[in-house]
Parts: C-alpha cells; sequence; structure tokens
C-alpha cells in the first residue's frame, strides 16, 4: 500500500462532473420524497420542492465558487477550515460525513425494495447489504472504471424518467393533484414536508469531493455543476407532477417504489413499460448509491490524511490508486445502518448532515469574500452574497422544520456533535 499522502490521479473531466452530480441525486427522483406527501399533500409537496429548489440553485453559484477556488478532496472540511479554522473544519466534516453516510442505507433499502417487488425470494436485507459490497468493490477497481459505470447508469436512469414524464404526462390531472383537502395539515405540513423536499437534491454537493480527480478544475467544475443543476430541476419537477397527477396521492405514502405504482395505473402492473420502469428504476438508484458511497470513500480519505479519522484510511492502493480503507469503512457502517429498517430515520439524519454542510459553506464563501479578496477564483458567484445569504435563511428555515418534525433525530444529530468535538478537542486540537 502507498503511503498516506500520495495524490489520487485526475482523469474526470466535465461530462464525469454531470453525471456525479446528477448521479448521486437522482434516486431522490425514484423515492424518498413521497413521504412528504403525508403531511404536504401534492400541493404542499410542490411549495416546499420550490422553496428547496430555490435554496439548492442558489447554494450551487456559491458553492461552485468555493468548489473552484479550493479543490480538495475533503470539499466542504477544507472551505470551513480555510474560512472559519479548525473548529469550522470539525463542523462541516461531521455536518459531511453523516449526511454521506447515512444516505447510501436509505438508498440502498430502495434498490432491495426493488429487488424484492420483481423477485419476492430476494429479501430487502439481503440485497441491501450485498449493493454495498458489490458497488463497495467497483468504486476499489478504480476512479476512471467508477465514473464512467457512474456516467452509463445515470444517462440510462435519466432517460427512463423523460420516458416516464412521456407516458404519464398526457394522462396528469390537475383535479387530483388539487384534490381536496389541498393542504391535509395546514401551513404545517407545508413545513412539514421540507425535509423530504430536499431528497431531490441531497447530494449535489459532492462533487467537490471529486475535485483532486479532475483533469481541469477551475474550467470543469462550473460547468458539471451547472449542468446539473439545471437537470435535476426538471426532473424533480417533472416526477412531482407526473406521479401525483395520475393516481390519488395517498396510495404513493410511504412506498419504497412510487414511480412503477403510477405507470402501472396509467398502463397496468402486466405492461412491458412497466416492468421496464421497474429494471431501469434500479439504475437511477443505483447511480445514487454507488455516487454517494464514491464521494463518502474520498470525504473519508480527505479526513484521513489530516489525522482526524485513523491514517490509514488514506493510504491508497499501488496500482489500483484507490483509498481501499475508506471505500471498505463506508461499506461496512453504510451495511450495518441499512439492517436498521428505518428508511425515513436514516433520510432525516442524512438531511441534517446535509444541512450543516449548506450552512458553513455559504458562511464560508460569504466571510472568504472579506478576509482573502485576492483569493483566486475562476468561478464568481453571480449577485454575491445575496445567492449565499438566501441560502443560508432557507437553509435555516429547513433545519427548523426537521427540528419540528423529528426531534429525536436531533437527538441523535446532537449526541454526534458532542462526542466527536470532544474526540477532536483531545486528539487533534490538544489542551
Amino acid at each position: 500500500m502507498s503511503a498516506p499522502g500520495d495524490a489520487l490521479p485526475r482523469t474526470l473531466g466535465p461530462v464525469h462532473l454531470w453525471a456525479i452530480a446528477v448521479g448521486m441525486v437522482i434516486s431522490g427522483d425514484y423515492f424518498g420524497w413521497n413521504y412528504g406527501l403525508a403531511r404536504g399533500g401534492p400541493v404542499g409537496m410542490g411549495l416546499a420542492t420550490l422553496m428547496v429548489t430555490a435554496l439548492y440553485v442558489c447554494f450551487i453559484f456559491s458553492y461552485t465558487e468555493l468548489s473552484t477556488a479550493i479543490p480538495h478532496a475533503g470539499g466542504p472540511f477544507a472551505f470551513a477550515r480555510r474560512a472559519f479554522g479548525p473548529w469550522g473544519a470539525w463542523f462541516a466534516a461531521v455536518s459531511t460525513l453523516l449526511e454521506f453516510l447515512f444516505a447510501p442505507p436509505a438508498i440502498a433499502r430502495a434498490i432491495g425494495s426493488y429487488v424484492h417487488f420483481r423477485v419476492p425470494a430476494a429479501g430487502v436485507n439481503t440485497v441491501a447489504v450485498g449493493a454495498f459490497v458489490l458497488f463497495g468493490a467497483i468504486n476499489a477497481l478504480g476512479v476512471s472504471i467508477a465514473a464512467t459505470f457512474e456516467l452509463l447508469v445515470t444517462a440510462l436512469a435519466t432517460f427512463e424518467l423523460g420516458l416516464f414524464f412521456t407516458l404519464t404526462g398526457p394522462h396528469v390531472s390537475l383535479a387530483r393533484i388539487t384534490a381536496q383537502p389541498m393542504f391535509p395539515e395546514g401551513a404545517t405540513g407545508v413545513f412539514a414536508a421540507i425535509p423530504f423536499a430536499i431528497w431531490f437534491y441531497l447530494g449535489l454537493e459532492g462533487v467537490a469531493m471529486s475535485a483532486e480527480e479532475v483533469r481541469d478544475p477551475k474550467r470543469d467544475i462550473p460547468r458539471g455543476y451547472l449542468a446539473g443543476i439545471a437537470t435535476l430541476v426538471t426532473l424533480a419537477l417533472g416526477t412531482l407532477v407526473c406521479t401525483t397527477g395520475v393516481m390519488p396521492w395517498r396510495a404513493l405514502v410511504e412506498d419504497d417504489s412510487p414511480l412503477p405504482r403510477a405507470l402501472a395505473t396509467v398502463l397496468s402492473p402486466g405492461h412491458p413499460m412497466t416492468h421496464l420502469m421497474v429494471y431501469l428504476g434500479l439504475l437511477g438508484l443505483i447511480a445514487s448509491f454507488h455516487g454517494i458511497v464514491m464521494g463518502a470513500s474520498r470525504q473519508l480519505y480527505a479526513l484521513a490524511r489530516e489525522s482526524i479519522v485513523p491514517p490509514a484510511l488514506a493510504r491508497l492502493h499501488p496500482t489500483l490508486r484507490t483509498p481501499l480503507g475508506s471505500i471498505a469503512a463506508t461499506a461496512v457502517v453504510g451495511a450495518v445502518a441499512t439492517l436498521s429498517g428505518k428508511t425515513d430515520a436514516l433520510i432525516t439524519l442524512s438531511v441534517l448532515g446535509a444541512l450543516g454542510v449548506y450552512g458553513v459553506s455559504m458562511a464560508a464563501v460569504i466571510r472568504l469574500r472579506h478576509t482573502e479578496p485576492a483569493l483566486e477564483r475562476p468561478f464568481r458567484a453571480p449577485l454575491h452574497p445575496w445567492p449565499a445569504r438566501v441560502a443560508l435563511v432557507l437553509t435555516a428555515v429547513s433545519a427548523v422544520s426537521v427540528g419540528v418534525g423529528s426531534p429525536a433525530i436531533v437527538g441523535v444529530w446532537a449526541a454526534v456533535l458532542a462526542v466527536t468535538a470532544w474526540v477532536y478537542r483531545a486528539k487533534v486540537i490538544g489542551p
């Protein structure tokens, strides 16, 4: 094994970055968002989605500025350390790990659910744990192979969603979307649906963790990010309308395969296109699962280089040039979390981590404009500081929404912060 600190190979271009950006997120179109229907209904969920879309559009402009100015596998960790020192780095690192370690188990359970839907003998847990083994192995083979695989499955998953929109679009009924009660829990329901609307975009920031493997970060990262956010906005709004507009929305709540169910309503459960939707739907889940596992392993690799987690996780294989220890650690943690069976809790914990990332990153871009005006910024966020400020406000609103709706999960999050802060102070900062 090579020594810690060796460089990752630079093999990625803008098309790969688009695939990573969309691939990390696209599973959110296939499941997870529909849990929010129980609180807001289609209209309330739609309003929550529009607010979250505004959050991510504002966020991604400022985040792209950081990613090109400070291209580092640690992503938010590196940005926060530059802006706020060691404690900012700690908060960003813990938040990123919560997001990227606990999103894959939720997606793995959805993969298991999709497979079980077609092959009842295949247990959900068995398939989910097997996914960590299989895609961890693909990730270990090298970034070029992993990124090419991500490009292929993301392109197919995006095509499938376009096909789903084409088949269901003519059958969409505004009356179904606006059926009474339009807001089943009133304004409170819209507020409570926000964490599930975030699932449409969760993980987008993970592209920054591949920055050290990009051939030309200054040029390629902006192209990949901006193309990615444009694609994801289109897919999120299309999924919401074309699913809730073709069947009673209450039948979609807490279903880990809502799109095949909606298509079966338009066509039939036995129609060839319905079967195709199930099989290709797996590609969307696989794209996100594989992409986020890739991002999580790079985050662990970057933190290991700083001795924040065991330095052995920063070792690269001498020929594959991949951080095998970080990939294995990501798979083990994810597999154990998968067996909890708590998909909604895993989603909420991952969302809390993401909101921490968004908050500290937007604060970092504002601070660095003041403290380091001469820092080279190949991409500068337009209308700064307003996009960052808007993203900060919407992040705060989203965090309050999670806190009100899931106080127990917030308690877990607070406990993780407390324990890691104590360890970080003892082992990294010192007395």
